[in-house]
């Protein structure tokens, strides 16, 4: 939908398909200076930079741009505000929800302006000198899938919004909602193109019929497309229209074909989970492909130039704790650090005592490997009358030295015994949390901190913003969730318990006892709020949840079982509205959506 004040939006955008990106570099910008799509886009070289420039929105959704994260993860049952505070609270906690939801609003902007590129290149591609019809049709299908992708987004959040594949290029003043059976119609025919013509991975060395040289890192590949096809079935399958015995089966026969093939695909399951999330292995580059489950991802560059926008990647902020003492009392042996995170203005988000507790850290090793519990310290202290009453302290702690490398604070989702005669700060799972699940008055600036996104590797200072580590968008474990998912809507819960008894198995922590056996799940224990929490302890945090408790219908039931937090949410609260400011720039009358 364009209205008045967006035709501006409209012709920048156009103007900025043209700017030219080697295929050394990562896929995240273009430049806005270069002459129109006419001239540049007349020879399959220059056409490149289209197809570029629908790829430059997902980093907006995936890390740049807080909007991505805070439509997909909070206001569901795994996150807090942090300390109560009450930043986005119409989203997190569904307070003064409207269409004048900023959030809601940078989100649909976003979606608009990257399907519209899509458009674009998918309506001049004829023009473009193609000579070869596997590269034509190899660039058509990056466009379908990510035309597919964005149109994904669109109707889970807001409904059967707008649906256009036809390029806009003047001011629309009037416009219409299409159905959701439509928008799946859409999206699953671009997703099948893209199934159909992109290639098994992304290769360095090259691949054949694309001009430049290689299919860089970073681009989609037919298992990204068959991840995105997977979840557009799944999700299409709880719809009231939908066959949902055949949609299952597409969604579990696409889950495990990735599965089955990920050798070709070049994927492959870390054995140690905590791999996964070594920044060392979210560096890609167009070289190499350093993540081996990722199967597709938001790209950053340390090279700035060629970033979308300044910020690059800021997820690193948004679960962090109070440690350096920016917004309270500093914890004593402790400063600012590079290993830490930079706490002092973007904290967002902190986690829900039900999500801590999915976890059985004694056998499962997705809990240490998510979050952080201690930090050591860095910053030499020797204890003070005065700070051992303010933290607790037996008065036997009092000139006790700690020195670099001892603990500094420990937070648990355990309770803490004996934390008076401990040497450092100590906050259990009462001194966070209430026993009904709510943030007590003292806890809520200290808990335990999803550690995904920690950047210390990529970072230029304490206190920057930007990060350049990579935002995976599908990994290879997904599908074990999916194909799972899909058999208990076949009723193969059979097959169901063993795909996740690999992922469980993984997890299981080995050593000094073998927890393996422990880990095992059997057939009768697959019930969809089982899958639900082991989606959760396998992909907390990694701009998912909202859309899997949407999918499933189980949004509501699952806040008031476990986000005391929220309480006043009601079912017209699974779509989004629709921003006020597109209904008001059009000159017909546009259906907002229920409740809003």
């Amino acid at each position: 939908m364009q209205t008045k004040n967006k035709q501006l939006t409209v012709l920048a955008l156009i103007l900025g398909f043209t700017g030219l990106l080697s295929c050394n570099k990562k896929l995240v910008e273009y430049d806005p200076t270069n002459p129109s799509p006419e001239t540049v886009w007349s020879t399959p070289g220059g056409f490149l930079t289209a197809v570029n420039g629908a790829y430059s929105y997902i980093p907006y959704l995936y890390g740049s741009d807080e909007n991505g994260l805070f439509l997909s993860e909070p206001g569901t049952d795994l996150w807090y505000n942090y300390n109560k505070v009450s930043y986005d609270i119409d989203i997190t906690q569904y307070q003064n929800f409207t269409s004048a939801s900023n959030p809601c609003k940078g989100v649909w902007t976003t979606l608009y302006k990257a399907i519209n590129v899509c458009n674009a290149g998918i309506g001049r591609i004829n023009n473009a000198g193609f000579t070869d019809p596997i590269e034509k049709n190899m660039r058509i299908a990056e466009l379908k899938f990510l035309r597919g992708f964005y149109y994904w987004w669109v109707v889970e959040q807001f409904g059967g919004a707008i649906l256009d594949t036809v390029e806009t290029t003047t001011v629309q003043l009037t416009a219409n909602p299409s159905s959701v059976q439509d928008f799946y119609k859409q999206i699953i025919s671009d997703l099948q193109f893209a199934v159909a013509n992109l290639p098994a991975q992304s290769a360095a060395s090259g691949v054949a019929h694309v001009s430049g040289g290689a299919w860089e890192f970073g681009r989609a590949t037919k298992p990204a497309a068959e991840a995105m096809l997977a979840r557009a079935y799944l999700s299409r399958a709880y719809y009231s229209f939908a066959n949902a015995q055949s949609d299952f089966q597409a969604a579990h026969d696409l889950a495990m074909d990735i599965i089955n093939n990920q050798s070709a695909y070049n994927l492959s399951l870390y054995p140690n989970y905590a791999d996964m999330w070594n920044p060392k292995n979210r560096l890609a580059n167009s070289n190499q492909k350093m993540n081996k489950e990722a199967i597709f991802w938001a790209s950053f560059s340390t090279n700035t130039t060629i970033d979308i926008n300044g910020n690059a990647d800021r997820t690193h902020m948004w679960f962090l704790t109070n440690y350096s003492g920016y917004s309270g009392t500093s914890i004593p042996g402790l400063t600012l650090s590079m290993s830490y995170g930079n706490d002092q203005k973007n904290r967002r988000f902190m986690p829900t005592r039900a999500l801590l507790n999915f976890y059985n850290d004694t056998i499962d090793s997705r809990y240490a490997a998510s979050f952080q519990q201690v930090w050591l310290c860095n910053k030499a202290y020797t204890w003070t009358t005065t700070d051992a009453k303010k933290w607790g302290k037996d008065a036997s702690i009092v000139g006790h030295k700690m020195n670099i490398g001892d603990t500094a604070m420990l937070i648990s989702k355990h309770t803490i015994p004996n934390r008076a005669f401990l040497p450092y700060a100590c906050f259990g799972v009462d001194s966070t949390y209430n026993p009904d699940g709510t943030i007590s008055n003292t806890g809520g600036d200290h808990y335990v901190v999803l550690t995904k996104y920690i950047d210390s590797l990529t970072k230029t200072g304490l206190t920057t913003y930007p990060g350049y580590l990579d935002v995976i968008v599908f990994r290879l474990a997904e599908e074990y969730l999916v194909a799972a998912e899909a058999d208990l809507g076949l009723q193969n819960t059979t097959e169901a318990a063993q795909l996740i008894n690999v992922l469980r198995t993984r997890a299981a922590i080995k050593a000094p006892v073998d927890h393996t056996a422990d880990m095992q799940i059997t057939p009768s224990q697959v019930t969809l709020d089982f899958i639900l929490d082991e989606r959760a302890r396998e992909l907390c945090g990694e701009y998912m949840r909202w859309f899997d408790l949407k999918r499933t219908q189980k949004l509501q039931t699952r806040i008031a079982a476990y986000n005391p937090d929220i309480t006043n949410f009601n079912p017209n609260y699974y779509l989004r509205p629709i921003p006020l400011v597109e209904i008001q720039g059009l000159t017909n009358t546009y259906p907002q959506n229920p409740g809003f």
